[in-house]
């Protein structure tokens, strides 16, 4: 089943690594996802949080405020 990855944030550097971060983890261990980029401020405020950038798998909030490791994208999408 595919996962939707969506990485909220407004184009900061922390947003644009963990959006590389996230690519790179999908593309290397074969994972079937659709990976969305969320710039819209009225979109990232329907997910209540106030700090970037955030990690929203399957619709639910793994990571945010600050740029997660490989490791721990590869085990929120294992």
């Amino acid at each position: 089943m595919t996962k939707i990855i969506k990485i909220l944030g407004t184009g900061c550097p922390k947003c644009k690594t963990t959006t590389a971060l996230v690519e790179e983890v999908v593309k290397e261990n074969n994972i079937d996802a659709e990976i969305i980029k969320v710039e819209d401020i009225m979109e990232m405020m329907q997910y209540n949080v106030l700090s970037t950038p955030v990690l929203v798998v399957d619709e639910e909030i793994k990571i945010k405020g600050r740029v997660p490791k490989k490791s721990e994208i590869i085990e929120l999408l294992k």
